[in-house]
């Protein structure tokens, strides 16, 4: 067990829906800020936004106090990724390494283009269909560089450690070896996502191949140090909440208490009033009919 815990506020798929995350002792804390990056040696945190096979664009809401995971919004409507033939929603547990930050002000050398100011992005290949707002701990396999809309935007591969075959993915290349299509897969997934939308297909750095583990962490480690210099006022964030409660160097850092208030401005607890369609297709169908 992590020792963290989530809270759904408002109904999900809703404007207003948030989930907020809490620490062992029951105390509201930011995803982005508060959960440390490694979960052990070579084990990082991982922070689940959107459970595979779903559709909602769920993400970490960055410029919000205390940065709770809300649904992304386009033109005052909320977003759903298209069922993009052969796939399903998204084919991955599509997450975030806590701690890291894909700084926009940095030129990066192997894409030639800057972030896109938001922590950096995980695919999770293992079997379990994991859950809104759930933290798990994952082993890194590699990373794929994509380049959206001109920027920056790394794809981490990674495994949940309790996966039944984690022992058996060490690597980038176990994953070709063991699920073979898989990562094809996911760079037609990633190449094509946004056409539905009207928008051009994204590319990608190094003719679209997979770097390895050793790749990876390394720019994982580059993005937890500009991550760093955010939440200390060292990099001007323009409108990143670095609202925290744990980064002692941090002078965003707050107490517990300024960080219930927070949430006990919005709406109560999502509990038997929140009901998620059982549907899920024909619901996602209608919202975008």
């Amino acid at each position: 067990m992590s020792g963290f815990s989530s809270e759904e506020r408002a109904a999900p798929f809703t404007l207003e829906y948030r989930v907020f995350l809490k620490n062992e002792k029951g105390q509201y804390i930011s995803p982005f800020h508060d959960i440390p990056i490694y979960a052990d040696k070579e084990v990082f945190h991982m922070v689940v936004e959107v459970p595979r096979w779903s559709n909602a664009k769920m993400e970490i809401a960055t410029k919000d106090p205390l940065n709770p995971i809300k649904q992304d919004v386009k033109k005052g409507k909320l977003r759903y990724v298209a069922n993009l033939f052969p796939y399903k929603g998204y084919i991955w547990n599509y997450s975030a390494i806590p701690q890291t930050w894909e700084d926009p002000g940095h030129n990066d050398k192997h894409t030639g283009c800057c972030g896109d100011n938001d922590p950096i992005d995980v695919c999770e290949i293992g079997s379990k269909v994991c859950a809104r707002g759930e933290i798990i701990r994952v082993k890194v396999l590699g990373i794929l560089a994509m380049i959206d809309e001109g920027e920056t935007d790394w794809k981490v591969i990674a495994i949940n450690v309790e996966d039944p075959d984690a022992a058996n993915y060490n690597d980038i290349n176990d994953v070709k070896r063991l699920k073979p299509g898989y990562l094809e897969a996911t760079v037609d997934w990633f190449r094509r996502y946004k056409v539905p939308d009207g928008k051009p297909e994204n590319e990608f750095a190094f003719n679209a191949e997979f770097k390895d583990k050793n790749f990876a962490v390394d720019i994982i480690e580059s993005t937890h140090d500009y991550w760093r210099a955010l939440v200390t006022k060292k990099t001007d964030g323009k409108g990143i909440s670095c609202m925290n409660t744990t980064v002692s160097e941090s002078p965003f850092q707050c107490d517990p208490d300024a960080a219930k208030a927070i949430v006990d401005a919005l709406p109560p607890p999502c509990e038997s009033a929140c009901t998620i369609p059982t549907d899920v297709d024909k619901w996602f169908h209608h919202q975008k009919n």
